[in-house]
């Protein structure tokens, strides 16, 4: 199996948990880390080895958007998903535009894995 590496980035302790929760139930091989923040999420995926992130777009600071597009700037090969509350068009456009998947919260069972199905397609 895989080795495969997944940044779970959001300012909620509890979306980061249940993320991390149902992503070890489907994935156990996998390596979790976490993020609270922008800064944090660019930290840890210049160290190296990310390949899937998940992040949310509001966050103090930095948001999602900003941190995915200096993100991607850098290290293109990583697949992102944005999830957020904030489903308005634009905020879906901007996901589009930036090539990553954009999926609604809450965070659940099938808003996890359509993120896992979306890192482990082949990518267009």
């Amino acid at each position: 199996m895989e080795q495969k590496k997944l940044l779970i980035v959001d300012d909620s302790r509890v979306s980061r948990m249940m993320i991390r929760s149902l992503v070890q139930a489907k994935r156990p091989h996998w390596t979790l880390l976490e993020a609270a923040n922008g800064d944090e999420a660019l930290a840890s995926v210049a160290e190296g080895g990310v390949d899937y992130c998940t992040m949310d777009i509001n966050m103090p600071g930095m948001d999602g958007t900003e941190v995915t597009e200096r993100l991607l700037k850098k290290h293109p090969t990583v697949r992102l998903v944005l999830f957020s509350a904030n489903v308005q068009e634009s905020q879906k456009a901007r996901a589009s535009a930036l090539g990553v998947l954009f999926v609604a919260k809450p965070v659940t069972e099938r808003s996890v894995s359509e993120a896992l199905q979306y890192f482990e397609s082949t990518p267009s």
